[in-house]
């Protein structure tokens, strides 16, 4: 319940308020020698209303119940029946102003100074209830607010008023105060019975009482338990989750073990994929480790696909930095335009095997390596394999068999070819197969210096393999060609001796394309091989001798660029 001040305004008189009464000093405002309206006979009569009486400073002279309270709230003039007096019920609650049986009642004048005694009736009371018999006392026309919050004892004059009740704790509200059942230890079949009037006295009573308190500590230490181990759960997952999304990720310490093992990462692999692969090879403790250490490295992106010899049980640092060495590194790289006989060579080297023993390996089952089926329609070729080891880095650490390595590039070179739908494409080149095709793209990328080179190079190639051309009449003329059957890179070539070899792969003395590729081609040879500029290029020189490659269409033109080349050379 809102406990109520002197404030200002409309709130209500609160009865345990010590400075009441319109003096200030707390007197109940009574004329000297007038008789108390309780237990006596009434001031006034129906007949014969009672006008407001002022004295000259404006103070109520008693003939009116005086109002108490800064906030001028009235106290109700209560008056039995039998004068037809009709109840005054104040706007909030009424408060019975009565006195205890037998004793005076102490009037006062207007500055709250004592003017008297008046006899008091006495009326029979219980001494242990001084409320039970009121009603009887006002011929039984009294509301009976027993047992009711409206049950407030009555003001009493200062020399009267007995000590205040002490406070109640804020903590203890009290049934009648709004305490939930749950706090106040049960239903009311547990509320003590012994009073039956269950006065106020004895409500506030039995609300420290030690039965009810000990329900109540309970349930308290119940509710304590329940949210102690609600906090203390959420708390060891609140950890936990902490842990496992912001905490350090489990990890070995040190350079690992002397125990070696070889992983092989696939291509295009995340940081977490080739995490994943250490962790299954007991490289790394935590997928998470791995992730964080190679972020923190600056070269950590640089890891390329491939096959690495690896200490087991390292620190995910370190296995990052051993990843980064090339000493670590058990691959094999094809480069774009690098022909077979230099492949089969470093497998043999990577896998301590003898000179020439992968090349025998590939003549003899290059069938079940996964070639595509328009693969090898000329019987004049050299290495089936030739132009079908696709660029790009593969796994060749030591116990591996050769067939294993070089199946892995047959495989991505024949995935490369059918996206690009070699089939369709060379019969818009009017080629005569997709062998052609990539027989095309290995001269691109034999004769051409830069990548910007390779479109024009495409068209001098198709240019020049027309019949009907007059600069060339279908001759390529290539020293690439030539190259390739002597398995050397040489530029400087003899006409006697280009024109003395009839190999098939010499385009001197033999028109139109070589059997087959003379070469691995990569990707950017092969789109230009696909996509050949239209500008009439027949004829170029590489005038430098190195990288700068000049092109003509007009063979006069040819014989400038020749001339330019012997000057830079000194030939």
């Amino acid at each position: 319940m809102t406990e109520y001040g002197r404030g200002q305004g409309s709130e209500p008189w609160h009865p345990e308020d010590p400075l009441y009464g319109d003096d200030g000093w707390g007197g109940q405002q009574a004329h000297a020698g007038q008789q108390s309206p309780y237990g006596g006979q009434p001031q006034h009569y129906p007949e014969q209303p009672q006008q407001p009486q002022y004295d000259n400073g404006g103070w109520g002279d008693g003939g009116q119940q005086a109002a108490y309270g800064q906030a001028q709230q009235q106290y109700p003039q209560q008056y039995d029946g039998q004068y037809g007096q009709q109840h005054q019920q104040p706007q909030h609650q009424q408060y019975d102003q009565q006195t205890y049986a037998g004793q005076p009642q102490q009037s006062y004048d207007n500055n709250g100074w004592a003017t008297g005694t008046h006899a008091q009736a006495a009326y029979p009371a219980d001494p242990s209830d001084p409320y039970g018999q009121q009603a009887a006392a006002y011929g039984g026309q009294q509301p009976d607010y027993y047992g009711t919050p409206d049950a407030y004892p009555p003001p009493e004059p200062p020399g009267r008023r007995r000590a205040e009740p002490e406070p109640r704790p804020d903590w203890d509200p009290g049934p009648d105060q709004g305490e939930h059942a749950f706090f106040a230890g049960g239903d009311d079949d547990d509320e003590d019975d012994d009073d039956p009037g269950g006065g106020r006295g004895d409500r506030r009573g039995r609300g420290g009482k030690g039965g009810k308190k000990r329900r109540s500590g309970c349930a308290c230490l119940v509710v304590l338990l329940v949210f102690g181990g609600g906090i203390g759960g959420v708390g060891y997952f609140g950890y936990k989750f902490y842990e496992n999304r912001f905490g350090s990720a489990p990890d070995f310490a040190g350079d690992g073990t002397s125990e070696t093992v070889t992983v092989q990462i696939p291509k295009g692999a995340l940081g977490s994929q080739i995490g994943q692969k250490l962790k299954e090879a007991g490289v790394v403790k935590s997928v998470d480790a791995f992730v964080a250490a190679q972020q923190q490295n600056s070269k950590g992106d640089s890891i390329q696909a491939g096959a690495y010899l690896l200490k087991k049980e390292m620190s995910a640092e370190s296995a990052v930095a051993m990843m980064l060495d090339p000493k670590s590194q058990n691959n094999i790289m094809v480069t774009p335009g690098q022909r077979n006989i230099s492949v089969y060579k470093a497998i043999d080297e990577k896998l301590d095997l003898k000179s020439g023993a992968t090349r025998k390996i590939a003549e003899a089952k290059y069938k079940s390596l996964g070639l595509p089926d328009w693969a090898n329609d000329n019987s004049e070729i050299k290495d089936p394999l030739e132009g079908f080891l696709a660029p790009g880095t593969y796994p060749a650490a030591k116990g591996m068999k050769p067939e294993t390595i070089l199946k892995g590039m047959v495989t991505q070179a024949a995935k490369v070819y059918a996206d690009y739908d070699l089939e369709a494409k060379a019969k818009a080149l009017k080629l005569d197969s997709p062998l052609q095709v990539v027989t095309v793209a290995s001269l691109v990328q034999a004769e051409g210096k830069t990548s910007e080179d390779f479109r024009k190079m495409a068209e001098v190639v198709y240019n020049r393999l027309d019949p009907a051309n007059p600069e060339t009449y279908g001759s390529l003329q290539f020293d690439s060609t030539f190259n390739y059957v002597k398995n050397e890179s040489n530029i400087e070539i003899s006409e006697s001796e280009i024109n003395s070899n009839k190999d098939p792969y010499n385009t001197y003395t033999n028109k139109g394309l070589p059997p087959g590729p003379i070469g691995n081609p990569g990707a950017v040879a092969l789109k230009a091989t696909l996509n050949p500029t239209d500008d009439g290029w027949y004829y170029f020189v590489a005038t430098d001798g190195v990288s700068k490659t000049e092109f003509a269409k007009t063979h006069e033109e040819f014989q400038k660029l020749k001339e330019k080349f012997n000057e830079s050379t000194g030939s």
